[in-house]
């Protein structure tokens, strides 16, 4: 769905709505009032009237009707781009938080960090203010504009808007559901507070024009409507935070169990840690805010053990960013958000969660340091360290030069020294000179180990390097230089470490202690073994509990451990089993049991327990433990893990997709067009590319982007600046809007009150429609999708006709004056949606409770009948309000 289709599929029909109420009244001679105004077009506050303005054929006023509608379109268009940026000021606003100290069992404390913005709040505030700012500013504009005289399209554009958002943005919603699938609104309590706030608006509105002082607005009037607007917005929160005690003061601490909690003063702790069936927190106990923080934690912490699982060769920084761009994509998202993600679609700018995710997944280029060549040659042993069997016979010791000038001839001496083993009796002496020709950067030697049938200790002796000499490409010695072309460099001196064949061996841990982490997955205990490495043993084990408990916290995975023949060292495998604990510090241990010879059979690997037939090894004696038989095990939170985790709760956050940081950053976004892509896209899809629509919207868009790339980065001053600027900018193009919308009504015979219910309410409403629609697939409640319009129908009056009438009351007042408000069509409007609203409320709660088990989605059978009788809604709506514009039916 495109705004092509939108404007053809319901433009079209309202145009032929307009035509026949033009018609309709051109026919009804008994009352000539009633085609005063639609016959007069009267000038403009910005765009001047197109002349002549009488004794239009046809044919000119199709043409002008088209050239005002298509306007009128385009004008929409830059109003959903530049709101795009003022929703994006807005989610960077609202995403502020705050630290909140929290103390833990142990009697320590701990910081974590919540928003400052109520979500609720923050809906009936900033975010409605967002998504209703041209029907808000179109109201203030046309009174300020009119010298302070009441108008029809303003407050009729608030009414036919809020029509159009309950009636038609709720019929989507319920469809586009998918079979079988229901949505319900999470927060009831608010919902219930707001449609309540919303019904009484229209009434209220209804009360002050045609009951309280007919056809006057007094000052108390339109500044109590104004001040209705805290007042839902303080009732909502108190809905959504249920503060029956909210004088009580809080005490945040943690509880292991349950995370953190919110203990209130003058309750029990416990009681306050207690759990409903449903394994909520009690009423009472908690805070919805840190709650949700928890929430959020466990969530990412699932998110990065996946991504772990998934790509166990990553480093934890790409780990990171990609677990960051999952969460954002599976984190809970704003009105705000949702807004933004529609018109950014609609315009060919591509899905910001892709985009998103292709930022998080671009490889940096590694930067290799290069440093100037070394001009000296460094000689030295590698490895420096070797351990051989006693029965290996002949092994070869490496040297290597690196660096300098490779095209010389080097000269090292080598020669063994006598360590614990002693040359002759367990090794042959071995002395000499090794040649580095030129390009050769690596030489070996042959070292011979002397075995016999003798149990000894593990033995040692070493190398030496020395006398390191420099010749030319000829092999003849150089003067003078020599030291400072080549160095001998460490390790110069290796040690061969001789491990005895000739005993079964002696078994032990080789650690007395080691941590782990929590999130380390399966872990491994070195076993060694020393003074022997004849023989295949069987060193069985077990595990004793501490605080750590088996099978809850830990696994042993190897229930022995067996050493082959010359085996010197084995791993014994430990499971570490991550039960979500965020702060961790458990031990367990492990004990060596007594070892003991076994015989493979052949062609296996498990061995049984035999008494072995070897006559040396029955000489030599049985294997047996070291001193070092038991480890203490500590599993420890992974302070890596956690930092990651806390990173994630700073920088999953949806402000940092949707906001900006540069100017140069926001005019190639306005530049760039994108694959619009769909919502369910599996992550690891090929990337779609930009279809011929998203070329299409990108460059019919082009102007409007280009041009509000310069309004400020959502990152100056906390989003504020781009705030200002942006809904400076929506009241400017709001008031085109005013303008060419009263010309295209005087122009196809439409009062601005019929215009405002239908084109300009359809509109400012279709942004709204998207992002609804994407929202109510996506999230698992529907408090984004259909939640909010109640609140937001609320609010547009509060705001829109509130501010507006305050303003001009307050002026008439000044000057002795009234001001008056013809009640005739905005009252008959107001009662006919209030009478339509109160029956969408009550078939939604029917829906929720009896019929389907959710306001949203659900059969397919219901889902289109629910949807019928809401279009219904809107339709007659329509036609009632045209009717009696054109005085068909009476109105009041």
């Amino acid at each position: 769905m495109n705004p092509f289709k939108i404007s053809f599929s319901w433009g079209v029909p309202l145009f032929l709505l307009g035509l026949f109420f033009d018609f309709a009244h051109a026919s009804e001679d008994s009352n000539d009032t009633c085609t005063t105004e639609a016959e007069t077009c009267r000038n403009g506050l910005i765009v001047p009237r197109w002349n002549p303005v009488g004794n239009l054929s046809v044919g000119d006023k199709l043409a002008r009707a088209t050239v005002y509608f298509v306007l009128m379109f385009y004008l929409f268009l830059g109003v959903s781009i530049i709101a795009d940026r003022f929703m994006a000021a807005i989610e960077v606003i609202t995403s502020k938080e705050k630290d909140v100290v929290v103390k833990k069992p142990d009697g320590t404390t701990t910081v974590v960090n919540v928003r400052i913005w109520n979500e609720t709040v923050s809906n009936l505030t900033l975010m409605a203010l967002g998504s209703s700012a041209p029907e808000i500013l179109l109201s203030v504009i046309e009174v300020v504009g009119q010298k302070f005289e009441a108008g029809q399209l303003g407050p009729s554009t608030i009414v036919g808007s809020a029509a159009f958002n309950l009636f038609i943005i709720t019929a989507i919603c319920v469809t586009v559901i998918p079979n079988g699938e229901v949505r319900t609104i999470k927060h009831l309590g608010v919902f219930f507070i707001t449609a309540t706030w919303s019904v009484f608006a229209y009434l209220w509105l209804y009360f002050i024009l045609a009951v309280s002082s007919y056809g006057v607005v007094d000052v108390w009037e339109g500044l109590l409507t104004f001040m209705f607007f805290p007042a839902t917005v303080v009732t909502a929160y108190i809905a959504d935070r249920r503060l029956l005690n909210k004088y009580l003061s809080k005490k945040y601490r943690a509880s292991k169990q349950k995370g953190v909690i919110v203990q209130c003063e003058g309750q029990d702790a416990e009681a306050g840690e207690g759990k409903s069936e449903d394994g909520a927190l009690k009423e009472g106990g908690d805070d919805v805010e840190v709650r949700e923080f928890e929430q959020h934690r466990k969530e990412y912490i699932e998110i990065l053990r996946e991504m772990r699982k998934k790509n166990p060769t990553l480093d934890m920084k790409t780990l990171e960013d990609m677990a960051e761009s999952e969460a954002v994509n599976r984190g809970p998202k704003s009105r705000a958000f949702y807004r933004i993600q529609a018109t950014r679609k609609l315009t060919g700018s591509g899905n910001i969660i892709k985009k998103a995710k292709a930022q998080a997944g671009v490889a940096q280029p590694i930067v290799i340091d290069q440093k100037p060549e070394d001009e000296i040659t460094r000689v030295s042993f590698d490895p420096g360290h070797y351990t051989v069997m006693e029965n290996v016979g002949t092994f070869y010791g490496t040297v290597t030069r690196e660096g300098g000038d490779l095209t010389k001839t080097l000269y090292v001496d080598y020669k063994t020294e006598d360590g614990t083993a002693n040359a002759g009796s367990d090794y042959v002496y071995a002395e000499g000179t090794l040649v580095f020709y030129p390009m050769e950067t690596h030489k070996q030697f042959p070292i011979s180990i002397i075995d016999d049938d003798i149990f000894e200790e593990d033995e040692h002796f070493y190398i030496r390097l020395s006398n390191l000499r420099v010749g030319d490409s000829n092999g003849l010695f150089e003067s003078g230089q020599a030291e400072a072309k080549a160095q001998l460099a460490n390790p110069f001196l290796a040690t061969v470490m001789i491990l005895d064949d000739d005993h079964p061996g002696i078994f032990q841990i080789d650690e007395k202690e080691m941590s782990v982490t929590e999130s380390s997955g399966e872990v491994e205990v070195r076993i060694i073994r020393t003074s022997g490495a004849r023989g295949c043993v069987k060193v069985p084990f077990h595990s004793v509990d501490g605080t750590a408990t088996y099978g809850k916290d830990y696994e042993l995975v190897d229930k022995d451990v067996i050493f082959d023949n010359d085996e010197t060292e084995k791993f014994l495998r430990v499971r570490v089993v991550d039960d979500e604990e965020y702060e961790k510090n458990e031990t367990f241990f492990i004990w060596l049991d007594e070892p003991y010879l076994v015989k493979k059979p052949t062609g296996s690997s498990s061995g049984s327990v035999v008494e072995d037939d070897d006559p040396v090894l029955a000489e030599l004696g049985k294997p047996r433990r070291g001193e070092n038989i038991k480890i203490t095990v500590h599993i420890i939170e992974s302070t890596e893990f956690k930092s990651v985790v806390d990173k994630l709760l700073k920088k999953a956050n949806l402000s940092l997709v949707v906001g900006t940081s540069s100017w140069r950053e926001q005019f190639i976004e306005a530049i760039t067009v994108n694959a619009e892509g769909d919502d369910d896209d599996e992550e690891g899809e090929e990337e779609k590319l930009p279809s011929c629509m998203d070329y299409i919207m990108h460059f019919v868009c082009l102007f409007w982007k280009v041009l509000f790339a310069f309004v400020p980065p959502t990152d100056y001053w906390g989003g504020w600046a781009c705030f200002t600027v942006s809904i400076i900018l929506i009241g400017v193009l709001t008031a085109f809007i005013g303008d060419l919308a009263t010309y295209f009504g005087c122009t196809i015979g439409l009062k601005d009150a019929v215009t405002a219910v239908s084109f300009v309410a359809l509109g400012t409403s279709v942004p709204d429609t998207f992002a609804s629609k994407v929202a109510a697939i996506n999230d698992k409640y529907a408090d984004s999708s259909i939640g909010n319009v109640t609140g937001s129908n609320a609010v547009n009056v509060f705001l829109g006709i509130g501010i507006a009438w305050s303003i001009a009351a307050i002026y008439h007042a000044a000057n002795g004056t009234v001001f008056r408000v013809d009640p005739g069509t905005l009252a008959f409007s107001v009662t006919i949606f209030c009478v339509f609203a109160v029956c969408t409320i009550v078939l939604l709660v029917c829906r929720r409770h009896h019929l389907v088990g959710g306001e949203l989605g659900g059969p397919p059978r219901c889902k289109y009948i629910t949807s019928g009788i809401l279009g219904s809604f809107w339709v007659s709506y329509l036609l009632l309000t045209g009717l009696m514009s054109y005085c068909h039916i009476p109105g009041f």
